[in-house]
């Protein structure tokens, strides 16, 4: 009996050695966490051991991994989900917007010249006034006098007469000027389509009845003026990338797809990364406003960071405006600028040639499309650039916004393999007056159109556009599944059939916005082997009643296992 006792004893043993692990660095448990993992998409809690997560299941099986020197978070009844991913902003704008006159807020003409009248009194003689984030319609009260949609200057220029003033519409496509500013640009009555080697191709001078200009810059002949604006300095650049990221933190995002980054810009971050300080993690699309930028990383090839930090694989192309300037390029006219159909802000045979040379170098385009007609004519040209590369059998492009697209388009995004990177919290802010833009035939056919794009199989990526609209992801998440604005209007939401569930806005913000950077292997959903990157709520995103999804915070961002804000 002795030597059975004893073999008993040895199988015990060796049992308790199979199931023992290593003890992790860190243990998450006593919330609800969604994982985003098909097979499991529950657990109770995580382990991670270094940067990454490894293991998420029961918190029974989770106590293997706990050992003397194991950090334990406890959730304490929060929802911990994978990372939020910002799918498209622009994080030195985020910075700036801190920096400069915030307009995202005001609600009248009156109340921006106030904050203009504000800044002049502060500032010394001939220093410039720079601010963004006004939206004409979504004032509560109407200029007394417009042109086009838009206010004119004058009492602007009257509360500011020795400073030059530059502000920048909330969509970025147009900017409103001062009288000052536009006489040290060279713009009068008399100005012709050329200043000083610069033109508005792609542009406009919106004007009056006399044909004076109202001091409304639309998209290209913007430049004219922002061209003698005087540049950022290091240490300004610096301060707002670090104001963005700490803006990216509190707000529980994790990775940040970068819309448009100029050669500056990346220098800087190449600066923060080697100083660790880069604390969200970066996927970068260059600039293809600057054609020696990106022909000299089509020579280099991508830079892929094995830290996954710092990735520089993608290329951005504006090729046409915004809805709310009447930018935005469309196959018929804007239902309220008759003979006016936006227009297109690149030339498609330039994307043409960036999507062929994209191909062979192993670079992603991701092309600005807000009209139906931009929409088309990049997918017309990606259509060709696919059939000239056969080899390239996953290209990821991209149409960011997507926003407005033709019946006889939407299929071909999946029928490509197109990621359209929409923003849905643009439905919630721009769809009471976007109406006014396109008609309710063209709204409800072609605007928006997030589930039928999910049906016909296409991924979709979200996002904010920060700082179009601020880089908080909850009210981001609210418009995609609700399809209303922030005040809660109308009833049932607008075209209710488009929205998104739950699990689809989830998956929007995390495991497919990680595809569209090429990178669902290592981030987007809670499995091991992944990155620890978690964002925590203070309520269940995907139970709690749609009124109350507005009132939810985040509670704690945590990046490669480590807690980088905690409220």
């Amino acid at each position: 009996m002795r030597k059975y006792a004893t073999f008993a004893l040895v199988l015990m043993l060796l049992a308790q050695c199979t199931t023992r692990q290593t003890p992790a660095d860190l243990l998450i448990k006593g919330g609800t966490i969604y994982t985003m993992d098909a097979a499991h998409p529950q657990a109770e809690a995580v382990a991670v051991t270094g940067d990454k997560i490894v293991f998420a299941g029961s918190a029974q099986d989770a106590a293997r991994y706990a050992g003397a020197d194991t950090k334990v978070i406890d959730l304490q009844g929060k929802t911990m989900m994978p990372g939020f991913i910002e799918g498209h902003a622009h994080l030195m704008g985020i910075g700036y917007n801190e920096l400069n006159l915030d307009l995202m807020n005001i609600k009248s003409f009156e109340e921006m010249i106030e904050k203009v009248k504000e800044a002049a009194s502060k500032a010394k003689p001939g220093q410039w006034i720079v601010g963004r984030g006004w939206h004409q319609d979504k004032w509560t009260v109407k200029p007394d006098k417009v042109v086009k949609g838009f206010p004119v200057h004058t009492k602007l220029s009257e509360v500011s007469p020795n400073n030059p003033v530059f502000l920048w519409h909330a969509s970025g496509h147009a900017a409103f000027a001062n009288a000052k500013a536009m006489e040290i640009a060279g713009v009068s009555l008399v100005t012709k389509e050329n200043i000083q080697g610069k033109n508005t191709e792609g542009g406009e001078i919106i004007r009056d009845e006399m044909g004076n200009p109202t001091g409304l810059f639309n998209e290209q002949a913007m430049t004219l003026v922002s061209s003698h604006i005087p540049q950022a300095t290091v240490e300004t650049d610096a301060q707002a990338l670090d104001l963005a990221i700490k803006a990216c933190l509190r707000n529980g995002i994790t990775s940040f797809h970068d819309a448009g980054v100029s050669r500056e810009n990346i220098d800087l971050y190449h600066q923060f990364k080697n100083e660790g300080k880069l604390s969200v993690r970066m996927y970068v699309m260059l600039t293809g406003w600057d054609r020696d930028l990106i022909y000299e990383w089509l020579r280099k090839g991508p830079e892929i960071d094995s830290a996954h930090i710092l990735t520089i694989r993608s290329i951005k192309l504006n090729c046409d405006g915004a809805l709310g300037s009447r930018g935005a390029w469309l196959l018929e006219p804007y239902t309220d600028r008759p003979g006016f159909s936006g227009m297109a802000t690149l030339s498609m045979d330039t994307v043409l040639k960036t999507s062929r040379e994209a191909l062979k170098h192993g670079f992603q385009v991701c092309s600005h499309a807000i009209g139906d007609r931009a929409n088309r004519e990049i997918l017309d040209r990606y259509e060709t650039a696919f059939r000239e590369n056969p080899s390239v059998k996953d290209h990821r492009f991209r149409i960011e916004h997507a926003q407005h697209i033709d019946p006889k388009d939407q299929p071909r995004f999946a029928t490509l393999g197109v990621i359209p990177a929409m923003q849905a919290i643009h439905m919630s802010s721009d769809r009471p007056w976007a109406i006014e833009r396109l008609g309710e035939k063209r709204i409800r056919e072609g605007a928006y159109k997030w589930q039928t794009l999910l049906k016909s199989g296409a991924r979709i990526v979200n996002g904010t556009d920060a700082p179009v609209e601020p880089v908080n992801p909850i009210p981001c998440f609210y418009a995609a599944v609700t399809r209303k604005t922030l005040k809660g209007e109308p009833e049932g939401g607008y075209e209710p059939e488009e929205k998104m569930t739950r699990e689809q806005a989830l998956r929007s913000y995390t495991l497919d916005a990680a595809y569209g950077a090429f990178e669902e292997n290592i981030k987007g959903s809670i499995e091991p082997g992944k990155l620890a990157d978690f964002t925590v709520f203070t309520q269940d995103l995907m139970t709690i009643p749609e009124s109350a999804i507005l009132k939810t915070e985040v509670a704690m961002t945590i990046i490669g296992g480590k807690v980088v804000f905690s409220r």
